[in-house]
């Protein structure tokens, strides 16, 4: 069994169950890191629609904050979901400007070790990620 992740009437994802759900949970977790709506609907008859704007928007904001964050454990918590969004962001033909902005320094969760500050994410990483996941999710 699959579920379908559409905009505008068109697959961009059909990810087996399990993942499909753990998607939408790690969404409504990332949701709640930046404060802004998920843009997924409910899963009916095994499709999602992706409101793109409000999806977009979210999917920005946890970019910028992967991005701006020093602190390692933030970064692997929320990179694996920035990833796979992205991957939608674009196959939709949605807009990212977090991937290419010049990164500021988030405060809220700083990780200060021996070596001071934790260095922040570059883009490259996520775009790297992002394109071993493409590959990965069939459409």
């Amino acid at each position: 069994m699959s579920q379908y992740f559409k905009h505008a009437g068109r697959t961009l994802w059909n990810p087996a169950n399990g993942v499909a759900a753990l998607f939408l949970a790690s969404a409504q977790a990332a949701s709640t890191a930046v404060d802004l709506p998920t843009g997924l609907g409910a899963m009916v008859a095994d499709e999602c629609e992706i409101d793109l704007p409000v999806f977009a928007a979210l999917t920005d904001a946890v970019v910028r904050r992967c991005r701006e964050s020093g602190h390692p454990v933030l970064r692997a918590l929320l990179e694996g979901f920035a990833a796979t969004a992205v991957v939608l962001v674009e196959r939709a033909g949605g807009n990212l400007p977090a991937l290419s902005a010049e990164p500021g320094l988030e405060s809220r969760d700083l990780s200060v070790g021996p070596d001071g500050v934790g260095e922040r994410a570059a883009a490259e990483r996520l775009a790297a990620l992002a394109g071993d996941l493409g590959r990965a999710m069939p459409v």
